[in-house]
């Protein structure tokens, strides 16, 4: 079966925007709300970073900017289109074909090497780099050929950072991807993913609790209780 065709096409500007995004989850009797009208626009080759306490509505504003989940109300736009008004199959090819996503735990095949992991994703991609590029983007060019288990935890991150991008995102996702590292080694793996950023031009929205990252942003989002509170921008990334 072939996927719909997802247009990434439009005018200049951000591309990605949302508008008033809610998310209200109902657990019995009891609704949650996550989101409380956010809006946020991330342009090409942005980074910015989100801050804030657990349960502050992070994770579910970087799903719902993935296609992984949708808003209670609200709308996105990739581009000049409405990822809420898309059906599953489409959604399916926005994820597919546009978003990298990187999360607290690496979800490495343990029986395939660092360049075997990497390339599952370029065998189903359109454009992809090789695995090759993509491993000694983020410092493993001497690392491809060790399985998992003879990686660091920070190593393996790099793969999954790489598995990530080689399909050559227009949007990166990083959920706590330095959640389970020493602060040391997070350190390493935020370098790499700004380092994406900067070479290969990839929108990217990081969650975080490392405050060294911050310079390195353009911009810092701050969340409380499903809003953005705080907004600091930096006039030079470090």
């Amino acid at each position: 079966m072939t996927e719909p065709p997802l247009d990434p096409t439009g005018p200049d500007g951000p591309i990605l925007r949302a508008c008033a995004l809610t998310k209200v989850y109902v657990r019995g009797e009891i609704e949650v709300h996550a989101l409380r009208g956010v809006d946020l626009a991330l342009g090409a080759g942005e980074l910015i970073v989100l801050v804030g306490p657990s349960g502050s509505g992070k994770s579910t504003l970087l799903n719902i900017l993935g296609g992984l989940d949708t808003p209670t109300e609200g709308q996105v736009f990739f581009h000049d289109r409405e990822l809420t008004d898309l059906g599953e199959a489409e959604l399916t090819a926005y994820r597919r074909r546009h978003v990298g996503f990187v999360f607290q735990f690496y979800n490495l095949i343990p029986s395939l090497t660092a360049r075997e992991n990497v390339t599952l994703v370029t065998e189903i991609s359109e454009r992809p780099m090789t695995p090759e590029d993509a491993l000694s983007l983020v410092g493993l060019g001497d690392r491809m050929d060790h399985f998992p288990a003879q990686l660091s935890g920070g190593e393996q991150q790099r793969v999954a950072i790489a598995r990530a991008i080689a399909k050559q995102p227009e949007l990166l996702l990083c959920d706590e991807p330095t959640g389970a590292l020493d602060s040391q080694t997070g350190i390493l793996v935020l370098e790499a993913i700004e380092q994406v950023n900067r070479e290969l031009g990839t929108a990217t929205a990081l969650i975080t609790h490392n405050a060294g990252i911050s310079a390195m942003a353009d911009r810092v989002l701050s969340f409380g209780d499903g809003r953005i509170v705080d907004v600091r921008e930096n006039a030079e990334r470090a």
